[in-house]
């Protein structure tokens, strides 16, 4: 049974920045969504284990950047210029299927294994 383990998040007003860190280890993928109540899971940001290509959610491209720290089998999420509307649960996924150069997996139903969340809240 894989388990991820989160952390970070907090409280902080608009424009600020917090970073979210979570352990894993041997996936080939791992992102980040963010879920809002009453609202469906939504992507934020994945990373390709090997190799590190990046992929984004529009809301979030130039201000958030998924990186890894393959030493350590972590995944970071750092969030500026932060907004209310990013207020939410964000949770840590990871999967170990394979997927070609040309895709990467963006719904929740693709990942497999799941941290708590954390609760991100952006003050206006």
């Amino acid at each position: 049974q894989v388990q991820l383990a989160e952390s970070g998040g907090g409280l902080v007003q608009t424009g600020g920045s917090l970073r979210l860190s979570c352990a894993a280890s041997g996936h080939t993928f791992m992102g980040w969504f963010r879920q809002v109540p009453g609202k469906e899971r939504e992507f934020v940001a994945a990373i390709r284990w090997s190799g590190g290509s990046t992929y984004y959610a529009d809301s979030v491209k130039g201000r958030f950047t998924i990186s890894r720290d393959s030493a350590k089998n972590t995944v970071n999420l750092q969030m500026n210029s932060l907004k209310p509307e990013d207020t939410a649960v964000y949770y840590c996924a990871a999967t170990y299927t394979y997927y070609s150069s040309n895709y990467y997996p963006k719904a929740p139903r693709e990942y497999f294994y799941w941290g708590q969340g954390t609760q991100v809240t952006v003050s206006a």
